[in-house]
């Protein structure tokens, strides 16, 4: 699904998460490649071929490619409602399921708050960021607020 970036009007995305995902990644890749490397280093009593090698790195690349899904969260607010990005997920909530956005104390992350007591985690806003979530829970609200009421029929 391709959307325009002028579509909406806030975006937001985690500061340090994806920081430590792009570190870790590479570090695991030149974990596994090194310990690939060093398989036909010496006698062991077994006996590991080229394909061992390459398959031990390749499970590096697989791990790595996990962990750089911690670096995908993005929440988008516009007109056509309020978008959440999680690791495996992308779902636009149109304003008529929407209760607003929260961040309860103790919690790692935002959460989007929708009728009936539900929520959907928010990535995007961590608390491992500080000032920087702080900010950007203070733009959400006032987005949300702001096509909240437009959506139930008022405005002041």
């Amino acid at each position: 699904m391709t959307e325009r970036q002028d579509s909406w009007d806030l975006e937001v995305k985690p500061h340090l998460t994806p920081i430590f995902a792009y570190g870790a990644a590479v570090l695991i890749i030149a974990a596994h490649v090194v310990v690939g490397l060093l398989l036909k280093v010496g006698s062991t009593g077994v006996i590991f071929r080229t394909y061992d090698q390459v398959a031990i790195a390749m499970v590096g690349v697989v791990i790595a490619g996990f962990v750089v899904l911690f670096a995908r969260p993005r929440l988008r607010v516009g007109p056509k409602g309020v978008a959440v990005r999680n690791l495996f997920g992308y779902r636009v909530f149109p304003w008529s399921e929407v209760v607003g956005v929260s961040f309860p104390i103790g919690a790692r992350w935002a959460r989007l708050d929708l009728p009936d007591d539900e929520y959907v985690p928010v990535m995007a806003i961590q608390a491992v960021d500080k000032a920087r979530a702080v900010d950007a829970m203070d733009r959400v609200r006032a987005a949300v607020h702001r096509y909240h009421r437009d959506v139930n029929g008022y405005r002041p």
